[in-house]
């Protein structure tokens, strides 16, 4: 095992074994995928197979954080399709027919606010659900496995470059 931790980056392997995995809750253990979206909270999520599985394979590549990466595993649960072409907060400022943001600006700047894992899990998978459940998932697992003011500040940047009216 490798000891530094994992990334999340584009093309990392993690990104490619969550990928994977995802895929495969999603066309083969359609029961597990099930049991993960009923979890309310992340010990739930770090009690279930799945997330064991995962776990066990990004432990091959590095150092896992594992209060992380349950907000990764338990919010994976919730995207239907993985949407490669921008950043999740890209998406949350885009895709109203009207041209507005999907998630609004106040929804937005609470969301930044979040400090503790059990509120971004529960804040997140909202925004899940507003975004239709296409997300890019390598940005969703950047984000929420790294959430810290750096994230949000870059999230920020992201969000109201593309939609700057947003209030």
């Amino acid at each position: 095992m490798n000891e530094q931790g994992l990334k999340f980056k584009k093309d990392s392997p993690e990104v490619k074994k969550l990928i994977d995995w995802w895929e495969d809750l999603k066309q083969n253990n359609r029961g597990e995928r099930a049991v993960l979206r009923r979890c309310g909270t992340l010990n739930e999520v770090v009690l279930s197979p799945a997330y064991h599985r995962l776990r066990t394979s990004l432990l091959k590549i590095g150092k896992v954080n594992d209060d992380r990466l349950s907000l990764v595993v338990g919010l994976s649960a919730y995207v239907k399709d993985n949407a490669d072409a921008s950043g999740i907060a890209v998406q949350m400022a885009t895709g109203k027919t009207d041209g507005s943001a999907r998630v609004s600006g106040l929804r937005f700047r609470r969301l930044l606010k979040v400090k503790e894992s059990d509120n971004l899990f529960t804040a997140m998978r909202r925004v899940i659900a507003l975004l239709g459940g296409a997300v890019n998932i390598q940005s969703l697992a950047q984000g929420v496995y790294f959430w810290n003011d750096i994230t949000r500040k870059d999230w920020a940047f992201d969000y109201y470059s593309t939609a700057p009216d947003e209030k």
